[in-house]
């Protein structure tokens, strides 16, 4: 099953009910948590190396007391700053922080303060341990002094939970100033949605995830509209081939694209289409990109505009009823006559279409054809073209909002891509990919998604499916290309050659 992501509040309540359900004290999860932790950290810093540990007056700071007692009991070189601001320590930080003064009163320094923190000799490792996800509001005072000096150590940083004063969730109104800037980022059981927004990159350099193990029955009384995808969820949905299959089984897909000197958008999203197992493709195109793209895709039949040399312009002698499914935008143009082509492509069919780059950016323009639009299409909007289409966003939770509200109204299914490309369905669930990498951030990458989609949704595969595959597969085969190449090398084409391993991949072939 796809990894759930709870807010903040929802992880509050997993805690109250395991605790109820089990019958246990609260100490005794924190230990749990502790333990997982330590398990993790003992793996990362060899045991000659120095590290302080800064712990707040919360229970994120009890989980870096209790790390650090059973860090001490393993004879690491650890020294504990226990930071509490004049602040009420909770029980269970309390609990902790004398567990630490009866057994290690030399490497724990119960009520330090920002001054403390000076006389500190450099150290290998930072653990932070300050705030977790608890917070909801923005540090200052002697913890946004505390955060500073953290952020100019070069020591690497490990925060516990969240950076300290990053908000969970939305952090708007939070201060960047105030955020501890973590190397790592070891999350407990489950990963947190402020780790998959770009607005947060500066302060989680990786992140990684710690067992808790909540009881079940307190995670069955939980319900999320948020998930990350994980290699099962693919490979329980991915189709074997039939051996006495053919073509005709595997659906005829149309793609509509291409340009006066933009071919290159249509032959990769026909030579991806291709190799993601559709059974026939018709390519529409322009007139004078015939001879160019029937040399490049020749397992591709043409369509022709008659009507138009360098730009798709009509729907002429083009019948819609032949396709299993519809893909347009890749290379297109934004000109009148494309325009045409897309008002006439969502007035004359009810099929799902696959609506890519200069497709959206046509809607965007005329947003009166939204209510055009087929119910299940799928649309793959980058940041910018999304913003075009709903109105620009400050940050990537606010376009995550934006985007939930625009597939709920219009019935669609989004791709948001970027790094976790989030594919939004129309009831309002977002579902993150943990596939891919900064290289596919080139030309073409866009059109190679485009194509992989129309192949599954021409393979009757439903449109929730066709998402979550075809991002997890894209982003994979660019995951396989870079083991081959760097991430400043890797280009569109590179996705292409490794889909067929992507695929194998997936299933669990190789």
């Amino acid at each position: 099953m796809a990894l759930n992501i709870y807010t903040t509040a929802q992880i509050r309540q997993l805690d109250a009910d395991t605790i109820q359900i089990e019958g246990i004290d609260s100490s005794e999860l924190m230990e749990r948590a502790a333990l997982g932790l330590f398990e993790r950290i003992k793996t990362l810093i060899a045991p000659n190396k120095s590290i302080l540990a800064l712990a707040g007056p919360g229970n994120n700071g009890g989980d870096a007391l209790a790390l650090s007692r059973l860090m001490l009991e393993a004879g690491f070189q650890l020294r504990c700053l226990l930071l509490s601001g004049n602040k009420t320590l909770s029980h269970d930080c309390a609990l902790n922080a004398k567990k630490l003064i009866e057994l290690f009163p030399s490497s724990f320094v119960f009520d330090a303060t920002p001054e403390d923190l000076v006389k500190e000799a450099p150290t290998d490792y930072l653990i932070d341990g300050l705030f977790g996800s608890g917070l909801n509001k923005a540090l200052e005072g002697d913890f946004a002094r505390i955060v500073h000096w953290l952020n100019k150590q070069k020591a690497l940083r490990i925060s516990i939970d969240l950076p300290s004063g990053l908000y969970g969730e939305d952090n708007r109104t939070n201060k960047p100033e105030n955020i501890v800037r973590a190397d790592l980022v070891l999350g407990i059981q489950f990963p947190r949605l402020a780790f998959l927004l770009p607005e947060n990159e500066d302060y989680i350099g990786q992140w990684e995830l710690t067992p808790l193990d909540f009881h079940p029955e307190a995670l069955a009384r939980q319900t999320t509209n948020y998930s990350l995808v994980e290699q099962n969820d693919i490979r329980a949905v991915l189709r074997n081939r039939k051996k006495f299959s053919h073509k005709g089984n595997y659906g005829h897909g149309l793609l509509i694209a291409g340009s006066a000197g933009m071919p290159g958008a249509a032959i990769l999203a026909g030579r991806a289409a291709l190799r993601a197992g559709l059974g026939l493709l018709s390519i529409r195109m322009p007139s004078a990109l015939s001879a160019c793209i029937q040399s490049a895709v020749p397992e591709a039949m043409t369509s022709i505009d008659p009507l138009s040399e360098n730009n798709i312009s009509s729907m002429e002698n083009l019948d819609l009823d032949r396709f299993s499914a519809i893909a347009i935008g890749p290379g297109l143009g934004t000109g009148q006559g494309q325009t045409r082509v897309m008002k006439a492509l969502l007035k004359e069919t009810r099929k799902p279409l696959v609506i890519d780059a200069d497709g959206l950016n046509i809607l965007a323009a005329e947003p009166s054809l939204l209510s055009l639009l087929p119910r299940g299409s799928i649309l793959t909007p980058h940041p910018g073209e999304f913003d075009r289409l709903a109105g620009a966003s400050d940050c990537g939770y606010e376009r995550l909002e934006k985007a939930s509200a625009f597939a709920k109204k219009h019935g669609v299914y989004l791709i948001l891509k970027g790094h976790y490309t989030c594919s939004i369905f129309p009831d309002g669930s977002r579902h993150f990919n943990n596939t891919g990498n900064s290289g596919m951030a080139t030309a073409g990458s866009g059109d190679v998604l485009c194509g992989i989609l129309l192949s599954l949704l021409v393979q009757a595969y439903p449109p929730a499916q066709c998402c979550l595959l075809g991002v997890y597969l894209h982003g994979l085969s660019g995951d396989l290309a870079l083991k081959e190449q760097s991430e400043e090398s890797l280009v569109a084409g590179d996705l292409i050659q490794y889909l067929g391993k992507a695929f194998k991949h997936s299933k669990g072939q190789i």
